[in-house]
């Protein structure tokens, strides 16, 4: 039997958890391999266009069956689904799995707009199945030390937190750069973290107004052009009167690889989480009082599965729908928003949210 250790006890898993994985690309394989490193679960299909990707996975499960897709994925008795495709596809998908029972850990973005999500939470709701995304920062170990720090409140009142995500190199696959396919540029491939990091470290409050700018190639983005935006700035203003500014960019003349950047600024201290030499995988974070700081958190911290991993603990334990998915929705309106203020830039986007229960 595998052991699963909780918070309050020990659960035995009689059988191992019933996977499939659809897209194996790098991503996907990667999940697919912490999940299976915490031996609660095994890969019972995987489904893939390429060949190439299809053999690496099989790698990790040669007991996995091949099959042609979702609907093959479907047919074999699995308890749950990880999700790695083009984001187009990400909430029909998961719909589909749902309204067939079967539990599912997606991507980022779990949808292209607010009502995509909404739907796809609906769906979970309704079959009463495990719905997770893989928002992965949040399981680094500064920016959890940093929320623990906030929560206590030992930084006092949050007024301000700055945030950036620039990528030097961007995407290298097509359907990136196709809107109808990703939804939106670096805003949503890389901001989509830093509105979540913002919002899961100060608990969600609500947001109340939205201005933004989205640039494509040095140029203010048209947003009748079908182009994608490669650089963005937003300011977020939420109810309790903290201000987010927010930066992301793919292609960027940076001068390292990545700048990824979360910092949080209240009126008894501060607390930043950096990457450390343009990594994407290595952070330090540290907090600070007036010039003095102290280190939380550095590297190593293999943190990238751990999501993953976290969302098949919570399936061993209970294949029930998971009210926290909710926070999902939140960050996505925030995108919304981000896309809506910029088509006036003369005026602010005001945001209301859940007008309708969900």
């Amino acid at each position: 039997m595998n052991e699963l250790e909780t918070d309050d006890h020990l659960v035995l898993a009689a059988t191992p958890l019933r996977l499939g994985f659809l897209g194996v690309g790098w991503i996907g394989r990667h999940r697919m391999k912490a999940i299976l490193d915490t031996n609660l679960a095994q890969a019972v299909a995987i489904a893939d266009p390429s060949a190439e990707m299809v053999r690496e996975a099989q790698a990790l499960a040669p007991g996995a069956e091949v099959v042609e897709g979702l609907d093959a994925l479907l047919a074999r008795d699995i308890d749950g689904i990880v999700i790695a495709t083009p984001s187009a596809r990400h909430a029909e998908q998961a719909i589909q799995a749902l309204q067939a029972g079967v539990s599912v850990f997606c991507q980022k973005p779990l949808g292209r707009s607010a009502t995509e999500v909404k739907n796809v939470i609906h769906a979970a709701k309704a079959a009463d199945r495990l719905l997770h995304v893989d928002f992965s920062y949040r399981q680094t170990a500064g920016l959890a030390r940093i929320r623990d720090i906030i929560r206590s409140g030992e930084l006092g009142q949050i007024f301000a937190a700055d945030l950036t995500f620039h990528n030097a190199y961007g995407p290298d696959k097509p359907w990136f750069y196709n809107k109808s396919l990703s939804g939106g540029g670096c805003v949503m491939d890389l901001g989509v973290h830093i509105v979540d990091m913002a919002l899961w470290c100060l608990d969600f409050p609500a947001v109340t107004s939205v201005s933004s700018q989205l640039m494509a190639g040095g140029r203010p983005l048209d947003p009748g052009s079908g182009e994608v935006e490669d650089y963005a700035v937003a300011t977020v203003t939420l109810a309790n009167g903290t201000v987010l500014r927010l930066a992301c960019s793919w292609r960027l003349q940076a001068g390292q690889d990545a700048v990824i950047e979360a910092s949080f600024f209240g009126t008894n201290g501060g607390a930043s989480m950096r990457n450390v030499n343009g990594s994407f995988y290595d952070f330090r974070s540290e907090r600070f009082y007036g010039t003095s700081r102290e280190i939380l958190a550095e590297p190593p911290d293999e943190w990238g599965g751990r999501a993953a991993s976290a969302w098949a603990m919570h399936l061993a334990r209970s294949k029930a729908y998971d009210p926290t998915c909710e926070t999902i929705l939140q960050v996505t309106e925030t995108i919304d928003g981000i896309y809506s203020a910029q088509q006036d830039l003369k005026s602010e986007s005001t945001l209301t949210y859940r007008q309708e229960p969900l």
